[in-house]
């Protein structure tokens, strides 16, 4: 079992993650889960960062400038001397992150904001963007651009040869509508991003939100599904993505969790941060019906697969009741630091509070509960 240990980096006092098949971080806004998340991707990719920034034209030669390179500029000042970052017990040092990995992408990541990343249609190449963008952000954009240059990229959704048609159906669904996804020229002759829907060609910007958010995130799973009987892309043996329900419908958000399966099934270690009940909802009913010895028929049930598409997914199902999973709390402290706390038995029942509001994300939910409770109450005592 992976484990990462950040202590006195920024604001994070001491987080210790141990990383499962799939692993989940919450915690409220700055409580530095996406810093984990990148220093996980440093301590695996130092070699592959390093060599991105190199090819990028900028000075690597500092060691004190990498945080500013790697976190975007402006964290600098994050690292110090009682910084310790640690895999597995193995010290990182900012003059070793170089000798870090292969060179060859270990971990892939999805960042949180990536429509961003292709608010004109289309995706900037990794030197285009400046060192105020983090690093994993600047990679995943020069990913999308180089799908967008590719010579198959004109059809974007529906791709026949690498999604299921279960995972095509139930996307087009949430989130398309029929509408067809790819690269057309606009009036400058020039390819951008476009959704046909009946006859209208709509430009990247008039998509809704949850459009916009979900099609890079849909793109860079692309990726990681090789269309030539692989199941998974060699080097990879890593998934990070950042806010997966950012913009979306609970539907999509669903939709999305049973690629995450897919991911599982195909040999990926998985890890998401997020802000979604519903994502832990997901991980919750897993554990439970592992605990069970449930039939896997019940995790396609409970996506709303088809009963006539379940055996498609049998061996998803069966190995996502299989994989172990973890969930950690990143919280502040009355300090105003930030700590890590396992809460991975999601227990409703647990007298700490972290673990049975699933660490805040479902307490709000019983306090208005509550109010209306006490609110009728009141009204049949008078």
């Amino acid at each position: 079992m992976t484990r990462l240990v950040i202590k006195k980096f920024a604001h994070i006092a001491e987080a210790t993650i141990e990383f499962g098949d799939l692993t989940v971080l919450v915690g409220a806004q700055g409580t530095g889960k996406s810093l984990a998340l990148q220093w996980l991707k440093t301590a695996l990719d130092g070699k592959q960062i390093l060599a991105a920034l190199r090819d990028a034209g900028q000075d690597i030669s500092k060691p004190n400038t990498l945080v500013d390179l790697i976190f975007g500029v402006g964290m600098g000042d994050a690292w110090s001397r009682e910084t310790v970052i640690k895999l597995d017990n193995r010290q990182i040092h900012l003059s070793g992150i170089g000798k870090q990995g292969t060179g060859k992408e270990r971990v892939f990541f999805i960042p949180a904001h990536r429509a961003m990343l292709i608010s004109d249609g289309w995706a900037a190449p990794f030197q285009k963007l400046t060192a105020e963008t983090p690093v994993v952000a600047r990679l995943f954009s020069q990913n999308l651009f180089d799908r967008f240059n590719a010579r198959e990229s004109d059809k974007l959704f529906p791709q026949d040869r690498v999604l299921k048609k279960q995972y095509r159906d139930l996307i087009d669904d949430a989130v398309f509508h029929g509408g067809k996804v790819g690269l057309e020229q606009d009036r400058q002759h020039a390819k951008r991003l476009k959704m046909t829907h009946g006859g209208s060609q709509l430009p990247f910007m008039t998509w809704t939100a949850g459009q916009r958010e979900f099609t890079p995130l849909l793109l860079g799973l692309y990726h990681l599904l090789p269309s030539r009987n692989k199941l998974k892309q060699p080097d990879i043996d890593w998934v990070v993505i950042e806010e997966p329900e950012m913009g979306l419908h609970p539907q999509a958000i669903s939709v999305f969790m049973l690629l995450v399966l897919d991911l599982l099934w195909r040999g990926y270690r998985v890890v998401l941060s997020t802000h979604s009940p519903l994502v832990l909802t997901v991980v919750w009913m897993l554990k439970r019906l592992r605990a069970a010895h449930a039939p896997w028929q019940l995790v396609s049930d409970a996506f709303g697969v088809a009963p006539g598409d379940r055996s498609a997914l049998k061996k998803v199902a069966e190995t996502a009741l299989e994989k172990k999973v973890r969930t950690y709390l990143l919280a502040f402290g009355d300090d105003h630091l930030v700590r890590s706390k396992d809460i991975s038995s999601l227990d409703p029942g647990d007298e700490d509070n972290d673990i049975s509001e699933w660490g805040g994300l479902t307490g709000f939910n019983a306090r208005f509960g509550d109010a209306v409770r006490k609110a009728v109450n009141a009204g049949t005592t008078r």
